[in-house]
């Protein structure tokens, strides 16, 4: 039954190994070890197994070597299918089996044996799994293979050496053969003459002087093989590139010219084709050939026709008037039934037509555009773009065509062409302009693709300020902040500033616009326009120039390397833009006046710049500027950082962040102790906020003793001399956080020590005594990731999560919490509270409620200036919450921190 379901899928069509398992597929190779062999079970079970690996099907090494010792089995069929199926799958599993070398006497019996059906396939096989030190051992028999009266035997051997030879000792080997190789050169098979060309060739190419005179021995006799004469002429062009004499006194170029008079068209075609595509070449040497190509146009055979016609179209490119002659033919090949043959045609025309012939060959044009495919209409859009620069006065008719066919339907790249050429027009042509984004205009109105769209909108933002009526552009633009996608909305944000910092009639009507795009669900949508409408509600001109109307221009990919360099190898000095190279394609009265405006600014990559409270990190890739906003948790009011003793001497640096305090005791205790954490990117500050509630107690010599975790180191503390009732007083504590960041989480026990004196309550007085030593035990002091990390939320997490794939460390971890009546939202705020991370897209938000599975895109900053990315799939199961955290970062140190966060 499963046969005949299998030869109806046959018959309708289908493909029977299209939905195979890998599993059952292994598991049928047991068939293998039957008694006596079913050949046509195993020749279906072989293609099976063939079938799965040519489809990228991945095979353990395991299975591989399990399937393979099944496979050997076989050899006892005497099936010829079964042991060419055989010899095939031996081939393909060689690199991933393990000892294979076991077949080797088995392959060498077949290659040696008398049926010539299986010696051809034995040599393939057994050259495919010897290595080179069991080369010398079959050496004997493939020398005696290359020189066999079959030349299917031969063949095989000759292609089996030229596979060896990609390791350099079996190339001593091969090289060994060159007598039977020379041998080989001179058989009446044109496939074996081929191959053994092919072979020498490839023996003696690091030897020019070699190769040189074989080339000039075999230029003077007569090959029969016409693919041999083919390499022939390849060999020669190679020579004739380097060498320096005139093409009219090198023999080489004059065999060449020869073989258009050869009687094999494959050989007239290669060497016309050969002389075209030489450098250096001249319109008196490529009239032999254009005139053997043109004669190919009226060729009967549609390959020629085709092959004819794609080459006249290479000439034209370079030399149109030597193809003008051609035109009649061309002209004859616009109705061809093959339709690829009439798209070449007719863009060859474009390029050797004159002005007068431009609306006839748009008309032809249309009548078959929609019957070729994509590739087609790319080179009949590329030859409509050379036109426009040969014939600008055209460009009204040329436009319409393009925008006919960018309504169309097509793919990315055929769009992509379109768009390209008619922005190309507006550059050349100023008259073209408005005409140009008015069809680009209406493009974007029902344009799938995303990246074009981008494109057109920057253009829009580029150009449109600058027409007669900039304000026709706007409605387009605002439509795509309404029907778009995030990536549009964005771009689309960034294109209306354009048109505020240079129309001030519309500065007001966009700056409205860009309040409403405020409130976009998107963080870089909502970001950039905030960005931008702080920018034009400062009214600061300078600033407006340099971020909007004339952004600065320095070299982009310079300004790169210069930013990779600084992160590989830091130092104080700051990157200076005024240093850096301008952009070569501004002209140089702009960029001037440019330079005078940024001599003052300065960027260090990565570094978090605050400007009227708007946060964002500005990162170069690309040739594009990617601006992604933060939002920072507030900071904590404590006393000024700065003016902490003893705080210069540690060389600390700047402040990277301090907590909210902590309570160490109960607030009805007699003594209140609060700890407030200052992290710096190698330091960490503690300070003790201690209130003292007796009023008949005074206070003195108070400190804090830490039990300190191992990798921590102390370095200085600041006591409070004396701290009378109701008075709050702070002992600091400095500390050095440890090298490996994943002992900076610890608990610290703590005790605060201190003399008691009694006092009287009324007057404060001290009696009289020493007083006394105290140990008050407080709750422990905590070191956590949270206190290292700040909050972060990326207005483009996607792509800094697709960027960071290939430059980060990554680490993956899966752990399960124990489930709540809250479901997913109590998880993803534990989480969020563990790792002190902030969550971008909205991914904090489980909509709706009672979903199973939830995503939450994470980013942090950590100090020492590591940014962290984490991802968290989460799912519900049973009785509790399974995580997956994946953490991208460019210090594997800091993502192994963050995963062992939640163990």
């Amino acid at each position: 039954m499963a046969f005949k379901r299998d030869k109806k899928e046959e018959e309708d069509g289908g493909n029977q190994y299209q939905n195979l398992e890998k599993t059952s597929v292994l598991q049928e190779a047991r068939t293998f070890n039957d008694t006596p062999v079913n050949p046509r079970k195993c020749i279906h079970i072989l293609t099976k197994i063939l079938y799965m690996i040519n489809q990228g099907e991945q095979l353990s090494t395991a299975e591989a070597t399990e399937t393979f010792f099944a496979m050997t089995k076989l050899f006892q069929s005497s099936d010829k299918i079964v042991r060419r199926m055989v010899y095939l799958g031996i081939k393909e599993l060689s690199g991933i089996a393990k000892d294979v070398i076991i077949v080797t006497s088995s392959l060498t019996k077949d290659m040696t044996g008398k049926e010539d059906t299986y010696r051809a396939a034995a040599i393939r096989a057994l050259c495919s799994i010897t290595d080179v030190s069991m080369l010398q051992t079959i050496e004997r028999y493939m020398k005696q293979a290359i020189v066999d009266k079959n030349p299917g035997i031969s063949s095989a051997a000759l292609v089996s050496c030229l596979h060896l030879c990609n390791s350099a000792s079996a190339t001593d080997v091969v090289k060994r053969s060159l007598n039977e190789i020379q041998e080989a050169l001179n058989s009446d098979n044109v496939m074996v003459q081929y191959h053994a060309l092919g072979l020498l060739f490839h023996l003696r190419k690091t030897d020019r002087l070699a190769v040189s005179k074989l080339v000039a021995k075999l230029t003077k006799s007569n090959m029969k093989s016409p693919f041999a004469v083919c390499m022939l002429i390849r060999m020669a062009c190679k020579l004739l590139e380097e060498e320096n004499i005139p093409r009219s006194e090198s023999p080489l170029f004059e065999f060449v010219e020869s073989c258009i008079r050869h009687k094999s068209e494959t050989v007239v075609y290669e060497a016309a084709h050969a002389i075209v595509h030489l450098s250096g070449t001249g319109a008196r040497h490529l009239a032999p050939a254009v005139s053997v190509l043109q004669l190919f146009c009226s060729s009967a055979k549609p390959t020629l026709r085709f092959a004819a016609v794609r080459t006249l179209n290479k000439v034209a490119m370079e030399h149109p008037s030597t193809v003008t002659a051609c035109n009649l033919d061309l002209e004859n090949l616009i109705s061809d039934s093959n339709r690829s043959v009439a798209t070449l045609a007719i863009t060859t025309l474009l390029k050797t037509g004159s002005e007068a012939s431009v609306d006839r060959l748009m008309k032809q044009i249309a009548t078959f555009v929609n019957e070729i495919s994509d590739e087609f209409k790319i080179v009949v859009v590329q030859a409509i773009r050379a036109l426009c620069s040969k014939f600008p006065r055209k460009h009204s008719v040329l436009m319409n065509f393009l925008s006919g066919m960018l309504r169309e339907e097509g793919g990315l790249e055929y769009k992509a062409s379109i768009a390209d050429t008619i922005i190309a027009i507006i550059e050349e042509n100023p008259e073209a302009k408005e005409t140009g984004l008015a069809h680009l205009c209406e493009f974007i109105e029902d344009c799938e693709h995303t990246s074009l769209t981008v494109r057109i909108l920057h253009l829009l933002g580029k150009e449109g300020p600058r027409t007669k009526q900039p304000s026709r552009y706007i409605r387009f633009i605002y439509n795509r902040v309404i029907l778009e996608g995030a990536v549009v909305r964005a771009a689309a944000v960034g294109a209306m500033a354009k048109y505020a910092a240079h129309c001030s009639m519309l500065t007001d009507s966009i700056k409205v616009l860009l309040k409403r795009c405020c409130l976009d669900v998107d963080d870089e949508v909502r970001d950039r326009a905030t960005f931008y409408s702080q920018l034009l509600s400062s009214n600061n001109r300078q600033l407006i120039t340099d971020y909007l109307s004339e952004p600065i221009h320095v070299s982009l990919p310079v300004l790169e390397k210069t930013c990779q360099d600084f992160v590989a190898n830091p130092t104080k000095e700051r990157i200076n833009l005024s240093e850096l190279p301008f952009d070569t394609d501004v002209k140089a009265t702009h960029a001037e006046s440019t330079r005078k405006n940024i001599v003052d600014k300065t960027i260090q990559p990565g570094m978090l710049l605050i400007t009227k409270n708007i946060h964002f990190f500005c990162k170069i890739k690309k040739n594009v500027h990617y601006f992604f906003i933060y939002t920072v948790e507030p900071p904590v009011k404590t006393v000024d950082i700065q003016t902490l003793p003893n705080l210069i001497s540690l060389n600390a640096g700047t402040l990277f962040k301090s907590t909210k305090p902590t309570m160490l005791t109960e607030p009805e205790t007699e003594y209140v102790v609060r700890c407030i954490k200052h992290v710096f990117s190698e330091h960490l500050v503690l300070q003790f906020e201690i209130t003292n509630t007796l009023d008949d107690q005074i206070l003195e010599n108070i400190s804090i003793e830490l039990d300190i975790s191992e990798g921590f180191c102390l370095l200085d503390e600041v006591k409070i001399a004396s701290l009378k009732y109701q008075e709050t007083e702070n002992v600091y504590v400095y500390l050095k956080f440890p090298d490996h960041p994943v002992e900076s989480i610890a608990s610290f026990t703590a005790k605060m020590k201190f003399i008691v004196k009694d006092c009287d309550p009324i007057t404060g007085e001290v009696q009289e005594g020493d007083g006394y030593l105290e140990d008050y035990r407080l709750e422990d002091v905590e070191v956590t990731l949270k206190d290292q990390m700040m909050k972060v939320k990326c207005g483009n997490w996607d792509t800094l999560w697709e960027e960071a794939q290939s430059i980060c460390h990554e680490v993956q971890e899966t752990f399960a919490l124990p489930l709540t009546d809250d479901g997913l939202m109590y998880t993803i705020k534990q989480i969020m509270l563990f790792l002190g991370m902030g969550a971008s897209n909205n991914s904090d938000s489980v909509q709706p409620p009672n979903k199973s599975s939830h995503t939450v895109n994470l980013a942090g900053l950590m100090r020492g200036n590591h940014k962290v990315l984490a991802l968290a799939k989460l799912a519900l199961s049973d009785n509790s919450v399974t995580i997956q955290l994946t953490v991208r970062t460019m210090d594997e140190r800091v993502a192994d921190l963050v995963v062992s966060t939640l163990d």
